[in-house]
């Protein structure tokens, strides 16, 4: 049985994922093991994660965002971050995400680093197929 977690402060507003799980797991009062218990990951994953030593892997975020309530990322404005956040709340890595789309995932690469979409059939295929995927409206930001 873990240990329960020391009151302490945390932020009201935090800036990084690391401070978004700190806050979450201690509001609800959490060990790190009963927190890593509901994502699927072991308790040495979630203390990596909350200290930042590692990142999370893309298949993760399903549970990351469902443990936190919240996306913690800003909203995406652009058309890359908009690619980039559908990943992050479904999982896929770019290979997935291009075949969910039809494309190359080099392709989908590209286009999620900002170069032109030079097809204007693709563009519009790519806009419906981040209308209907998108999380957005189903998952809160923080923002």
């Amino acid at each position: 049985k873990g240990i329960r977690p020391k009151p302490r402060a945390y932020s009201d507003s935090p800036q990084s994922l690391g401070e978004n799980f700190i806050r979450v797991r201690l509001l609800a009062g959490l060990t790190q093991k009963e927190a890593a218990k509901k994502m699927g990951v072991d308790h040495t994953t979630v203390l990596n994660w909350e200290k930042e030593r590692t990142k999370p892997p893309i298949k993760a975020f399903p549970a990351i965002l469902h443990f936190l309530g919240y996306d913690p990322y800003p909203a995406p404005r652009s058309l890359p971050e908009r690619m980039v956040a559908i990943r992050r709340v479904n999982g896929w890595p770019i290979h997935e995400a291009a075949r969910q789309l039809g494309i190359d995932e080099l392709t989908w690469g590209k286009w999620e680093r900002g170069k032109p979409i030079l097809w204007r059939r693709y563009a519009e295929l790519l806009e419906s197929f981040l209308d209907q995927h998108g999380a957005f409206a189903v998952l809160a930001t923080r923002n």
